[in-house]
């Protein structure tokens, strides 16, 4: 191949010589030290795509270990989510808190028991000729206490609160609430069949009627209360019974077996075919509606989105915590001084030797001549490597194999040759503005 005959360079090539002049001269300066190291052979910018993709899985992998661990603590808990609950008094808990052992012994003998977890739905399952039973639960709201005491159902309240107690009595019993339990079991002391077949229990008292109530009838009493207290109100379809007792734990699984305690509960909760069984749910706020149907003061949310929504405010904090430590973005800002070109050039230069990183070097002179001899062809930026290879080819007369290393090859090896391959880039521009 004949060589080229060198010509004075035009602006542009005098502004590009320069560049790669200063980016060479700062990169090399310490070519002579004792301390020069020579790098390994690497491609491009001195990284590979294994290279990358270590890096990332290192910065990745402990967020992927968390996530898996949850997803693994999540499945396990679904597989093996207990088919029983664990909420006291509810009839599908086994636990001794539970209520489970009553329940079944009263689906063996008939009685069709409803489990609900919201008072619309209770509300709206108890009707005239069945049993409603309450069990402690958090406070009710006003109006649920109002629909509760509302019911044409048997209504029997274990452990309620004296609002509760007034407002489905009609204000004949209250309660009296301190007294201990006795230390002996009592005899009830009443002539209602359920407690003289439940015989002697030791019940806590705490209930009493109100003065100039005559309707009330009080079973185990002690020192001015009873642990029962029953009262026959009028109802849509006839008569209905009022019961409240006190003390809730005979119809537990833990001490269903004591006493009489069996007895009483299978005689107070069967007395009718259809048993609805309510266990409040501290987020329910509902009152009064359709079984299953959204009521009053419930809105169109799911019984779960409480919780959910619990959670999800838990994690934003969380998150709010974790990423409000960061900085934020990079904010523009007007320099105080103009910095000239060649300074910069040379400052990177100097990082790039003070690191040793020739390949970085060496990937910024081959950009800023590939960019330089595409814009002189007119090759696109979008353009691939073979593309403009086959163009600068043509315009320098080298081969594709010579023009192809130049601009792609592997970095150079030591100083020397990241200086020879800045001679050659500058070479290849001036061929190329020739043409």
């Amino acid at each position: 191949m004949t060589a080229p005959t060198q010509t004075t360079p035009g602006p542009t090539q005098r502004r590009s010589q320069g560049t790669v002049q200063g980016t060479v001269q700062a990169a090399t300066a310490g070519a002579g030290s004792p301390d020069a190291v020579l790098s390994p052979v690497v491609t491009g910018d001195g990284t590979t795509g294994r290279g990358r993709t270590a890096d990332r899985w290192r910065r990745a992998r402990w967020t992927l270990l968390v996530l898996g661990v949850l997803a693994l603590v999540v499945a396990v808990l679904a597989v093996q989510r207990p088919v029983t609950s664990a909420t006291p008094y509810a009839p599908d808990n086994a636990q001794p808190n539970g209520a489970r052992a009553v329940a079944q012994v009263l689906g063996r003998q008939g009685v069709e028991v409803r489990h609900v977890t919201r008072v619309a739905d209770a509300v709206a399952a108890a009707g005239a000729g069945t049993t409603l039973l309450v069990t402690p639960g958090s406070l009710l709201l006003p109006e649920q206490v109002d629909a509760l005491a509302g019911v044409d159902a048997d209504l029997v309240l274990l452990g309620a609160d004296d609002e509760l107690v007034r407002a489905a009595t009609d204000g004949s019993v209250s309660r009296t609430p301190g007294v201990a339990a006795p230390a002996f079991a009592v005899e009830p002391s009443c002539d209602l069949p359920l407690a003289t077949r439940a015989g002697a229990l030791a019940l806590a008292p705490g209930l009493r009627a109100e003065p100039g109530s005559t309707d009330v009838t009080l079973c185990w009493p002690v020192d001015g209360s009873a642990a029962l207290a029953r009262v026959e109100l009028p109802g849509s379809a006839g008569g209905r019974f009022v019961t409240a007792v006190d003390d809730p734990s005979f119809v537990t699984n833990g001490t269903v077996l004591d006493d009489g305690d069996a007895a009483l509960a299978l005689g107070l909760l069967g007395a009718q075919e259809t048993l609805v069984w309510l266990v409040p749910d501290p987020l329910d706020t509902s009152s009064t509606g359709e079984a299953g149907a959204p009521s009053a003061g419930a809105g169109i949310l799911p019984p779960w989105a409480g919780v959910v929504g619990l959670w999800a405010l838990l994690v934003v904090l969380v998150a709010a915590v974790w990423r409000g430590r960061r900085l934020g973005p990079l904010v523009a800002e007007e320099l105080p001084v103009v910095v000239r070109a060649a300074e910069t050039t040379r400052g990177r230069g100097r990082l790039y030797r003070r690191a040793r990183s020739r390949g970085h070097a060496a990937a910024g002179l081959r950009a800023a001549t590939a960019e330089t001899v595409a814009r002189r062809l007119g090759v696109p930026r979008s353009a691939d490597a073979t593309a403009l290879t086959d163009a600068v080819a043509r315009a320098s007369g080298r081969s594709d194999h010579d023009v192809a290393d130049l601009l792609y090859g592997p970095p150079p090896h030591d100083d020397d040759a990241l200086t020879e391959l800045a001679r050659r880039l500058d070479t290849l521009e001036s061929e190329v503005h020739r043409s």
